[in-house]
């Protein structure tokens, strides 16, 4: 099985990308495939509303020009995706944004491609706002039809400067709990 994570951070080996390692660390451990990739700081474009994905049902967005489609494959072809955010102006960064917008507009518009993968949101917060970029993501999932894995606490890890969040030792559990919860609930998922 495989679980991809999206670090949605500009500072691309920053706090946002450290949570996502060590959220994935139990998963590799018990044997998944993983993987991160990068979309913060990339020139992406959000949804222009088009409708060509509705029409032209091919599982891509109609924008070219970017690293989008790919994205699009690597969530169709996960069974779990993380996605992470620093918080910016209380909420997720625009390429975060671009990304559930985009993927979650192809996948609804060609029969709902993620109903039934699980997801769970990441988040690096300096100080407020975290709680909001939380629920920005794990909205995503839900209306995507997808199961929402939790933790021991909501997944945000507290840091500014890069490396700080390797001080808060309660976000780190809470990554390293959230990757554990991971690894059970796949196995038990493909078994249904």
């Amino acid at each position: 099985m495989k679980i991809v994570a999206f670090n949605g951070s500009p500072r691309a080996n920053g706090n946002t990308k450290r949570l996502l390692q060590v959220a994935l660390a139990p998963l590799t451990e018990a044997g998944f495939e993983t993987e991160i990739i990068q979309v913060g700081g990339k020139a992406l474009r959000g949804c222009r509303a088009c409708g060509i994905c509705k029409t032209s049902q091919n599982r891509t967005c109609a924008q070219t020009g970017d690293e989008m489609n790919g994205f699009i494959d690597k969530m169709l072809e996960a069974d779990g995706v993380l996605i992470g955010s620093p918080t910016y102006f209380a909420d997720i960064t625009s390429e975060t944004k671009a990304l559930i917008d985009r993927c979650g507009y192809v996948a609804r518009a060609n029969g709902n491609l993620l109903t039934g993968k699980v997801g769970a949101a990441v988040i690096a917060v300096r100080r407020a706002g975290g709680m909001t970029a939380f629920d920005t993501i794990n909205r995503f999932f839900a209306v995507e039809g997808m199961l929402i894995v939790g933790s021991s606490y909501w997944n945000i890890g507290i840091g500014r400067d890069a490396g700080d969040v390797e001080a808060d030792e309660e976000g780190l559990q809470t990554m390293r709990d959230l990757g554990a919860a991971m690894a059970k609930v796949l196995p038990a998922l493909r078994s249904l």
